[in-house]
């Protein structure tokens, strides 16, 4: 008897350890570049994976106070300062503006006047992540149904016109976000996007990166004349793939899907890490290469580390991830060696 009281404990231990499914999409930032998409397929799979959360790859508001300088920091600061001028909230009135206009707004979903209040609100909590969801919910009905006296309501208290670096607004509208999360989450009720970005590293990244450029520039004048054709084969090869991505991008109409297989994965990397087959020639600037490519799989440890903390705090249990496309490879094979994650892309659900 003592027994399976024990094993029943143990179910019930086990039951409460949070297994977390992650359907994983990378993405594209930017849409505009490319023929008419068709995302009907990505919708529907969506739709039958039925998540109860969507992740984006945005800081956290916390982490965007804490963060004092990252490659969006600037921009994002102009907006903020920009948006506190249009209409200032104090800080100790912000988390009940934010709590009533979401009631307000889950009351009254038609009136996107309460959205673009939403949205100054989420941008002034420096929640960009959710700023954004709110602010393309009206562009997305004043696409459709145009209203002069809310279009000058937004352009006062949000000043769309001149957020266009960085993630900006303008990106928006041509992102992931605005093709795919947002419609999805709209539909299924879902009323915030959670971040999971991390850019603890970005300035190890960005060091690296320049060390490696500067270095590599010395290798390729110095190069002997024996290694000459090994770096010409290596870079004939990386350009080769390159405009077999370019072709791919000027004729589908399914590029997410493209950009999901481990062809594009490859083919991705080496913008960033060239092949492998360099890194052992004379002169190559190896030591400054592994540098860069370990402060980008600690980025992306910290992104699924980010998935994983935040789902559990919210009890979220099926999660969409929409990460770009860069990331998609890395973050599969990181997810894969966390416990009790269970983790496809998005080719790989029906």
């Amino acid at each position: 008897m003592k027994y399976f009281f024990y094993l029943f404990f143990l179910i019930s231990i086990n039951a409460k350890a949070q297994d977390i499914e992650v359907l994983l999409i990378g993405v594209s930032h930017d849409y505009s570049k490319y023929p008419t998409q068709d995302f009907s397929s990505i919708h529907q799979k969506i739709r039958k994976f039925k998540p109860d959360a969507f992740f984006g790859e945005f800081l956290s508001k916390e982490d965007e106070r804490l963060l004092m300088d990252y490659w969006c920091k600037q921009p994002n600061s102009n907006r903020l300062s920009k948006l506190r001028s249009n209409r200032p909230i104090k800080e100790a009135l912000l988390q009940h503006t934010i709590d009533s206009l979401k009631e307000r707004s889950q009351q009254q979903p038609n009136d996107y006047r309460v959205k673009a209040d939403l949205a100054h609100a989420y941008y002034l909590d420096q929640d960009v992540a959710n700023g954004h969801y709110q602010f393309w919910q009206v562009y997305n009905f004043l696409r459709h149904q145009p209203n002069a006296e809310l279009e000058n309501h937004i352009e006062k208290l949000l000043s769309p016109g001149i957020d266009t670096s960085g993630r900006s607004m303008k990106r928006l509208k041509t992102s992931e976000y605005a093709y795919i999360a947002f419609p999805l989450m709209q539909e299924l009720g879902i009323e915030e996007l959670m971040a999971m970005d991390c850019q603890d590293y970005d300035l190890n990244w960005q060091a690296s990166w320049g060390a490696f450029d500067a270095k590599f520039l010395w290798f390729r004048k110095d190069i002997t004349d024996s290694l000459k054709n090994q770096l010409k084969t290596a870079l004939i090869a990386i350009d080769k793939g390159f405009e077999k991505y370019a072709h791919i991008e000027k004729s589908s109409n399914t590029i997410t899907e493209w950009l999901n297989t481990d062809e594009a994965a490859e083919i991705s990397t080496w913008g960033d890490f060239y092949l492998p087959v360099l890194y052992n020639m004379n002169g190559f600037p190896k030591e400054e290469m592994l540098s860069k490519i370990h402060w980008w799989i600690m980025r992306n440890e910290g992104m699924c580390h980010n998935v994983v903390k935040r789902a559990k705090i919210v009890g979220a249990k099926r999660v969409v991830v929409l990460a770009g496309a860069n990331h998609r490879k890395y973050m599969q094979d990181i997810f894969k060696t966390m416990p009790a994650v269970k983790v496809r892309n998005i080719n790989e659900v029906d």
